[in-house]
């Protein structure tokens, strides 16, 4: 998943979405070599270092047919589930996602190797559990739950709706809106989910052999699972997945815990008033999310800080500030939830930097690309990006030998250019056909205009993502809402029709970003590319089924999901819709000097971005990210406090034992992440079944509770 994504980084990126970089699962690695019992000698690292391949040399690659093992297939579905209905809390709520690649190959391994062990001991063990197989487990998780963020269920999906038509406002009639149903849903992912796939098949070589692209991600989740598979890697994974377990086992109970004391609005931890009941009031508070401290030890420092910066910002300063001009630049007495009063600053404000960040990544990325792809192509050097050290170095004999082996492995099993570019005619065909059909003002000719510039992007998207780490999905999803709903017009549904383009988009540009990644990372596991591509067909095809039941189940339970004050208010659904409404009707509806903040904060996302990349180094990693300061401007800072906790926490540790930092931090930190995901779904089943905890647990400041006292006690 590992989601991200630009405003969903899969790698350096962050999001709405926000998936961290994989630089910690590099670290891990490193924790990995250098540890046995406790550290590893210099020479296994170095042994380590120089050839991968040379450690497996002697062990037989299994047949792609072979890869694609029953097991492997069961435990991608049982993990699947779970990760699903994490990334769909996680929608629901901050819209930050961590990148749950790491949790996947781990737990996968655990599995699979708790199985193994069991037919082993039994004598009915006939396959040995492979890297390969690891690798196909992983691919399938990943492209399960990764349906739950491109299905736009927290976003563009979720906006359709009237629940979040009616808090926009404007073109929020019945034209510009469209009633969930998990048919229609599950439909439509099946129809705009799988093309992505097809569409990439055909540039494999040149990705991966030919231009020698990085996919940080997908080459750090390959030494992760290769680590794994070593046998200094397996018994340092034994470990991993212990204190996984044990601090699964405690978020788990400690959200159990905390739903005794939610029986009503504003109950509980979850709105403890940790700083005053003043600061509470503006949502300065730590609300003992277990989620979101894990998230917090994921996510690099300077993400979790720029959430802190951003939350102090507009929490702390702008919305003060323009609350003191009620009456003047907005009516009083309007709803907290109104679009032209304080509300229409938060989200509008926030739509301005979140589209500054994305249009200066995209520029960059595009031009850094464009760069690029333009040398290898002059020059016809596949080493341009990755060249090799001195030819007469170990390090390079043993790349020449990793190299060669995984080439020949790589290129062993094609995948026919008939199958994907009959794949894609066919799913293109159907697509123009049925979309249409789910949604009226989609017309038939918009979706074919997709589809015919939809591979060019997804090229594009693919071949950024390899050399940067980051994808521009969500960018690429709101040119199709600006272009297709201006195209469609007001009147003629033009925001529904701009989100169901989005939606295709999306869908499209992110899983060939994604199968991209795999590619990499099988070819570093020496897992067969067909492998690959029949994993993330079967891991989507679950995922298309999943992910909208387990939104379903969610929708179903909680009556006020998708309402701003709501535990799952789905932030950036209103955000998507108001992006769609702004590109049918223009600025004029917007309050009095917002747009004028907007222009302003638009800029400065630009400028920040700019600092970063062209100021000195030595300060450029203190500046904080833009898309990280707006996510706050709407939610609030308590989910950045929580995450800073996290952030803190790792810090101290990584300063008071690093290796072990370094090694266990992201098991422990997947742990709280997973133990509060499983919780979501106990709680939700009492929720459609009417159990509801037995107290509240409240906060009163002295003279309300003075006032409560003599109300009860006369």
């Amino acid at each position: 998943m590992a989601a991200t994504r630009e405003d969903e980084a899969t790698g350096n990126g962050y999001s709405e979405g926000l998936r961290e970089p994989e630089e910690q699962v590099l670290n891990q690695r490193k924790g990995m070599v250098q540890q046995k019992n406790g550290l590893e000698d210099d020479e296994s690292e170095k042994k380590e270092v120089l050839s991968i391949e040379m450690i497996f040399k002697d062990k037989e690659v299994p047949t792609w047919r072979s890869q694609l093992t029953i097991r492997a297939f069961v435990v991608s579905f049982v993990l699947g589930i779970l990760f699903s209905v994490i990334v769909m809390k996680l929608n629901l709520t901050s819209g930050i996602i961590p990148s749950l690649n790491v949790s996947a190959g781990l737990l996968g391994f655990f599995f699979i190797k708790v199985w193994t062990a069991f037919l082993d001991r039994s004598g009915l063990l006939k396959v040995p559990f492979t890297r390969q197989e690891n690798t196909v487990i992983q691919t399938c998780v990943v492209a399960t739950s990764g349906i739950a963020f491109s299905g736009g269920f927290g976003s563009y999906l979720f906006a359709m709706s009237e629940t979040i038509s009616k808090q926009a406002t404007e073109a929020n009639d019945s034209q510009n809106t469209k009633s969930l149903s998990l048919g229609w849903i599950i439909g439509f992912l099946f129809i705009v989910s799988f093309i992505g796939l097809f569409s990439v098949v055909p540039l494999r070589k040149i990705m991966i052999i030919d231009y020698k692209l990085i996919y940080p991600s997908g080459t750090a989740t390959a030494h992760l699972i290769n680590s794994f598979h070593t046998p200094q890697g397996a018994k340092l994974a034994k470990k991993q997945v212990k204190e996984l377990g044990k601090f699964l086992s405690f978020s788990f109970l400690w959200g159990f815990f905390q739903w005794f004391f939610t029986a009503g609005d504003d109950c509980g931890f979850i709105s403890f008033p940790s700083f005053g009941l003043k600061a509470y009031k503006n949502k300065f508070y730590f609300d003992f999310s277990a989620t979101y401290v894990g998230v917090g030890m994921i996510c690099p420092h300077i993400i979790n800080i720029s959430l802190l910066v951003g939350a102090i910002l507009s929490w702390g300063l702008m919305w003060p500030l323009i609350e003191t001009q009620e009456g003047h630049w907005y009516k009083s007495g309007l709803s907290s939830s109104n679009l032209h009063g304080i509300q229409g600053y938060r989200v509008f404000i926030a739509i301005a930097v979140i589209l500054g960040d994305g249009l200066y990544n995209f520029i960059k990325v595009i031009t850094k690309t464009s760069v690029e792809l333009a040398k290898q192509l002059q020059n016809k050097d596949p080493a341009t990006i990755l060249p090799l050290a001195d030819k007469g170095s170990p390090e390079a004999k043993a790349a020449s030998f990793d190299d060669q082996r995984r080439t020949q492995l790589f290129l062993k099993d094609q995948i026919p250019s008939w199958l994907a570019l009959g794949g894609y005619v066919i799913i293109a065909a159907i697509a123009a056909g049925t979309l249409p059909q789910i949604f009226s003002p989609l017309k038939w000719y918009h979706v074919l205009v997709i589809y015919i510039f939809a591979p060019v992007l997804a090229f594009c998207n693919a071949y950024g993502c390899g050399l940067t780490d980051w994808s521009l999905a969500s960018t690429y999803g709101k040119l199709a809402i600006f272009a297709i709903g201006a195209w469609a017009g007001k009147d003629q549904g033009g925001v529904l029709a701009g989100l169901a383009a989005c939606g295709v988009m999306m869908n499209i540009v992110s899983t060939a970003s994604d199968l991209s990644q795999d590619f990499k990372t099988g070819y570093l596991t020496l897992a067969s590319p067909r492998s690959m591509f029949v994993s993330q067909v079967i891991g989507t095809a679950m995922g298309c089924v999943i992910s909208p039941c387990v939104f379903w189940l969610f929708y179903k339970a909680f009556d006020d999901i998708g309402t701003p004050d709501s535990e799952y208010s789905a932030p950036y659904a209103l955000v998507y819709r108001n992006i769609a409404i702004l590109g049918v009707e223009g600025f004029y509806s917007l309050p009095k000097n917002c747009l004028t903040i907007c222009y302003i904060l638009f800029a400065g996302a630009i400028i920040i971005n700019a600092l970063r990349d062209f100021g000195p180094k030595r300060w450029t990693k203190y500046i904080p990210l833009p898309m990280a300061m707006a996510i706050p401007f709407y939610l609030g800072p308590y989910f950045a406090i929580d995450m800073c906790v996290g952030s803190l926490i790792l810090f101290i540790w990584e300063k008071m034992d690093k290796v072990k930092a370094d090694a266990f931090g992201p098991a422990v930190a997947s742990g709280l992440i997973c133990g509060d995901g499983i919780w979501a779904l106990p709680s939700s089943i009492l929720a459609l079944a009417g159990v509801k905890p037995p107290i509240c647990m409240k906060f009163l400041s002295r003279a309300t509770n003075v006032k409560v006292d003599k109300f009860l006690n006369p």
